[in-house]
Parts: structure tokens; sequence; C-alpha cells
């Protein structure tokens, strides 16, 4: 599972960062997915390998419009680009109240169809998709919003390798059959199952991408076994402390206490404040909420740049990819 940051600036974007959106693309699949499109997502994308004509579904946490203001206009070009089938749009009702708002006041034609899902019916409900599932955690942050849990769907069994030799059974097309299922005759003329050589199927990778919220806890259920958690760190505790609110976002330290507790192995911050800068010697620095973070965190924790591409490989270790 590939994750690719397009953009992480929370509110506004800056010179080296978009407002919130994430795609993610499942193991040798061309089919992928968009968690949250803020404005210039489109334009992101333009800087990636990935097609809007391949796009299976936008899942969009909340209405704030840094999170959603991208929509209608990947929407718009998907459709003027020649996209015909139909396109899976998850969130509260409010998104789809947005774009039928922005449908009626621009006059937007649509060559395929929007399948509008509530996110509120995924908290016990999920949705399948090609090759995830999805459900939803509600979170706290002044508006409905919510957390994705997405989980592969196909996984494959492993092969035992130790008894295919110790059988002789040579390495070759075979063993890809047997691996398969299929029933096969090998060079010495005997039939092999694919039942008897298939070792128990790894578990599926697991991930968690939330919204904006205030409320770390309110993860916890649906944290249960997943392997990464991909969070909004919009503020440090002593920007909290300055300014008097936290906007119903998190602090660097909480969600990063949260992990911990949670027992998570992997945290991925992200939906940082603008003010918040990568300049050596800068102040407040982009290294103030890493600091901070590491501070209450065991883990691996990785802060997430815009265009940065992340590797969930099957043992579950989440991997920068260079």
């Amino acid at each position: 599972m590939q994750l690719r940051f397009l953009g992480t600036s929370a509110g506004v974007p800056t010179r080296t960062r978009n407002v919130s959106a994430l795609a993610l693309t499942a193991e040798g699949q061309r089919r992928w997915t968009l968690i949250d499109c803020g404005e210039g997502t489109q334009q992101q994308l333009m800087r990636t390998p990935l097609s809007a004509a391949r796009l299976e579904a936008v899942f969009i946490t909340h209405i704030h419009g840094d999170h959603c203001y991208g929509l209608p206009g990947l929407l718009a070009s998907a459709s003027m680009a020649g996209r015909q089938t139909a396109l899976i749009i998850v969130g509260p009702q409010a998104v789809r109240d947005y774009l039928e708002a922005v449908t009626t006041t621009t006059g937007l034609h649509l060559g395929f169809d929007l399948i509008h899902v509530d996110a509120a019916t995924l908290v016990d409900n999920p949705l399948t998709l090609s090759d995830i599932t999805v459900r939803t955690a509600r979170l706290s942050h002044g508006v409905e919003c919510y957390a994705y849990a997405l989980e592969e769907r196909h996984v494959e069994a492993s092969l035992n390798v130790e008894r295919l030799k110790a059988e002789g059974v040579t390495p070759g097309p075979l063993w890809g059959r047997l691996q398969r299922g299929e029933t096969v005759i090998d060079e010495q003329g005997r039939q092999l199952s694919g039942a008897d050589y298939r070792l128990p199927a790894r578990t599926p990778r697991r991930l968690v991408v939330a919204g904006d919220n205030d409320t770390p806890d309110l993860l916890a259920p649906i944290c249960q076994d997943a392997d990464v958690l991909v969070h909004e760190a919009t503020y440090t505790e002593a920007v909290i402390e300055q300014r008097g609110t936290d906007n119903g976002h998190s602090s660097a330290a909480r969600i990063a206490a949260f992990a911990e507790r949670a027992g998570l192995a992997q945290l991925v911050l992200t939906h940082f404040s603008p003010r918040y800068v990568s300049h050596p010697g800068a102040t407040p620095s982009i290294s103030d909420i890493d600091a901070e973070a590491r501070a209450h965190f065991g883990g691996a924790l990785m802060l997430a740049e815009d265009l940065a591409v992340f590797d969930l490989s099957r043992d579950h270790r989440l991997y920068r990819c260079e």
C-alpha cells in the first residue's frame, strides 16, 4: 500500500505545502483513492503518475474548505478529460449538499455519475471497494468529521517452500500455480494439490487516516490492530497556550501521547499550521512539532511533506520512498 501526500498544510497553502490531500494506491494496482481534496489538489496530481481516470473513490473527512474546496475542480477536469465511470464520494451529508450547490450555481455538468455515501453509515457497515474495505469513526472538530480505517482486501497466502524442496519439487512456474491453489502434475508425474502447500495468509495491512480532531482518544476503537495512524498535528502545546485555543485541532503532544497509549508502531503527522517553517533557526519551526511528538511517542515517527511517498510493506512496516 502506497501513501502519497498531496497537501500537508493546515488552513491555507504555503510556498512549500498545499492544503490537505492524500492518495492511497493498493500494491500492484492502478486504481487509487483520495482522502480529502483541498484547493489545488488537481495541480498537485499533475506532479504524480496518478490519473483521475483511475480514481475509484474520494473520502472527505469534513466540510472545511482546506479539505474539500478542490473537489469540484477535480471532478470537472475528470469529466472534461472524458471520464465516464461512476465515482464514489464518501463524507458527511454536507459534502453532498456542497457539490449540489456548486452544480446548481456554476452550471457544472459531469459526464459520469457520483455515488454518494454518508460517512456516518460506515461506522457499523464497512464499504467494500476493489482493493480495500473502509469504515469510519466520528471525531471532534466543531463540524461533523471522520477518521477512515482502510484495510486491504486481497491477502495472498504464502507457499510452503521448505516442504516443496524436501519433496524435490523443482522451483518454477509450478510453484506459482500451487500458490494460487491449483492442482498440478510435477516432473515426476505426481499430482500435487495447491491446498497442501499453502501456508496461512499474512494479516492484512491496515491504515487509519484521521480528519481534524481535538480528542485523540476517539480514535481508540478504530486504531486497534492498525499498522499506521496518519493524523493532524496542527500546533505545538506552546502555540496553543499562546493563542488560548486549539481551534478544534490536536497538538503534536496530544496525538503522540495517544499513539503511545494505543500501542501504535507507526505515526505520520501532517496538517501543520503555516506558522511552522522549515528554515534552520526559525521560530516556530517544524522541528518543534517533531521534538514535541518524539517526547511522547517511542515508535516510528514521520512528518509528512508534500509529494512525499510512503510504502506500507507486506511486513507492516512503513518506509519513505526516496
